[in-house]
């Protein structure tokens, strides 16, 4: 079987892997080895928080949301069922940037309309 030596195929390798490094302190930066070390932690890290940057822009919307509802009488499970109720068709991301404006007549107007939803299809339960 004949030998491979890889040609320019190894020092394009190495120089993909240090520019992914570069900007990172000391060796981690420059040594090949350790920097391959780094780049694949970092890779580990960039994937699992790609997912975790969804849950906390989440959860951050519903406690904009609960906050602006508790200003008008409401929890959130209510608002949401409420805005459900009345065929809304309002994202949280959307609800939360109402919540958060200066101007707070849109999101009133909106939990006005969750209050209605919810008192009219209180009495059907009954």
């Amino acid at each position: 079987m004949p030998r491979v030596k890889r040609g320019p195929k190894r020092a394009q390798k190495r120089k993909k892997v240090l520019k992914l490094a570069s900007g990172f302190w000391g060796t981690k930066s420059k040594a090949y080895r350790m920097a391959q070390q780094a780049v694949d932690r970092a890779g580990k890290f960039a994937y699992r928080d790609r997912r975790r940057r969804k849950r906390d822009f989440r959860s951050l919307w519903i406690i904009r949301i609960n906050a602006a509802a508790h200003l008008h009488g409401l929890s959130y499970s209510k608002l949401i069922a409420g805005l459900k109720l009345a065929g809304s068709e309002l994202n949280r991301k959307m609800l939360a940037d109402l919540a958060a404006s200066p101007d707070p007549k849109p999101f009133a107007e909106l939990a006005a309309l969750a209050k209605l939803a919810l008192e009219k299809a209180a009495p059907a339960k009954a």
